[in-house]
């Protein structure tokens, strides 16, 4: 149990534990361990390439690891007096690498131990980061779940299909819970060349597999949406000329980028390579709609309109701590067990 000053004396040894984290971090994939790391963890999971690892590693280094912002973030929070360590199991989407990461750190910031139910296809980087946390403090409450543990409460992400699952798995028990969710740009048709590249990357970035990448454009009325070519991966690349064959043989109209197909239509896509486009006259339109659909959003890309997930062109895949997926406080949750 953390009360009072003890738990002040925690959360200071916590900032710590994950600065240091941090520093460790720093150039990540210079060694030849980090390189040798890097190539078992794209070998499990064919999605991954090392420049995108590095990537994910910096992503978190930079915006979950500072401790300036650590002690700034927590320290919006009144914990409950007298409340208890509780085990919570996390079980992590394997997406994107260590995309699984931000809510090990918010269980062990709330007080509570952490029990990791890592993704198969990124198992290599979780078990690496969870290495040097333990080399840092061994005393740290993270550890792997082995099936068997009793659980006070669970923390999972995954598809529609998993969340069912869970709800069923785990009725009756504390759980806060993920599925699937899509993000959106609003364009106002003036953009610069730089903010259609930064686009492009909130797109197309780790294949556009995760549920920050957008896949639905806003654009003014009679606008050509005209976006840069992006080094995509070759399994994306597969997938976008099967879906553009797909579609020329059924006679669907689209608009081909070379990276993506453009496809004029009022949904999220169901395709990976395939860019909803929806065309709007009055910006108000824009916003019932965006209403409207709020429990499918994770974040919408723009500027010039006010969203609570508002994120600026290029900055979609570098969520701060405050970026709370599914806007879910994870802190709030974990301080009401």
């Amino acid at each position: 149990m953390h009360t009072g000053c003890a738990y002040l004396c925690f959360m200071k040894k916590a900032t710590d534990i994950f600065s240091e984290l941090g520093r460790r971090l720093e150039n990540f994939g210079q060694s030849a361990e980090e390189r040798a790391v890097i190539e078992r963890a794209c070998r499990d999971n064919s999605w991954f390439v090392p420049h995108e690892v590095v990537r994910a590693v910096a992503a978190i280094r930079d915006s979950y690891l500072d401790p300036n912002r650590l002690t700034a973030w927590i320290g919006r929070y009144d914990r409950p007096p007298g409340l208890s360590e509780r085990r919570v199991l996390v079980i992590m989407a394997g997406n994107i690498p260590l995309v699984g990461f931000f809510d090990l750190l918010c269980v062990v910031a709330a007080g509570h131990r952490c029990l990791i139910k890592p993704a198969a296809k990124d198992t290599v980087l979780m078990e690496y980061v969870v290495g040097l946390l333990k080399e840092i403090e061994p005393a740290i409450p993270v550890g792997f779940y082995d099936g068997q543990a009793a659980v006070d409460a669970v923390i999972a992400t995954g598809s529609d299909n998993a969340n069912r699952y869970f709800r069923s798995r785990y009725a009756g028990m504390k759980t806060l819970l993920r599925g699937n969710r899509h993000s959106v740009a609003v364009l106002c048709g003036n953009e610069t060349e730089a903010q259609l590249a930064a686009l492009a990357d909130d797109m197309f970035a780790y294949s556009g597999l995760g549920c920050r990448n957008v896949s639905l454009l806003f654009v003014p009325e009679g606008t050509e949406v005209a976006l840069p070519s992006y080094a995509a991966h070759s399994k994306y690349r597969n997938n976008y000329m099967q879906r553009k064959a797909l579609r020329t043989v059924c006679r669907q109209e689209f608009t081909d980028t070379g990276t993506a197909l453009l496809i004029r239509q009022l949904e999220f896509p169901q395709a990976l390579s395939e860019i909803s486009v929806i065309e709007y006259r009055d910006p108000q339109a824009v916003m019932e709609w965006l209403r409207t659909h709020d429990a499918e959003l994770q974040c919408v890309v723009a500027n010039g309109i006010e969203h609570s997930r508002r994120v600026d062109f290029g900055a979609a895949q570098r969520p701060s701590l405050t970026d709370y997926p599914d806007e879910a406080d994870v802190i709030e949750f974990l301080y009401a067990l």
